[in-house]
């Protein structure tokens, strides 16, 4: 079984942070037999994020995707994400709450 992993980030392709979240993520795959094809970088940018994914789709079995996630207003990963998947975000009540809590204490 074959895994891709794909970064999204212009903060990866400008050297200002190091992709360890990759190596992790290879290291763990690997230890439950999962051979990891390739991982892809790329920018904050819906049509990359698209053709990254549509490549991955066709060489890997599993595909990893990690940040891109920011808690910026501009951030267009998940709704990027939603229009490749063709589904629609949705606000669960339960986990919103749960995760306030944790901010809280």
């Amino acid at each position: 079984m074959f895994a891709e992993i794909i970064t999204i980030g212009d903060e990866i392709l400008i050297g200002q942070i190091v992709d360890t979240n990759s190596a992790f993520i290879a290291t763990e795959l690997n230890k439950i037999g999962v051979s990891v094809f390739q991982i892809t970088s790329v920018q904050d940018d819906k049509s990359h994020i698209l053709k990254a994914l549509k490549d991955a789709e066709t060489r890997a079995q599993i595909v990893i995707i990690t940040g891109g996630l920011g808690p910026t207003k501009d951030d267009i990963t998940k709704h990027t994400l939603c229009e490749f998947l063709d589904d629609v975000l949705v606000e669960n009540k339960q986990v919103l709450a749960h995760i306030e809590e944790l901010f809280r204490n």
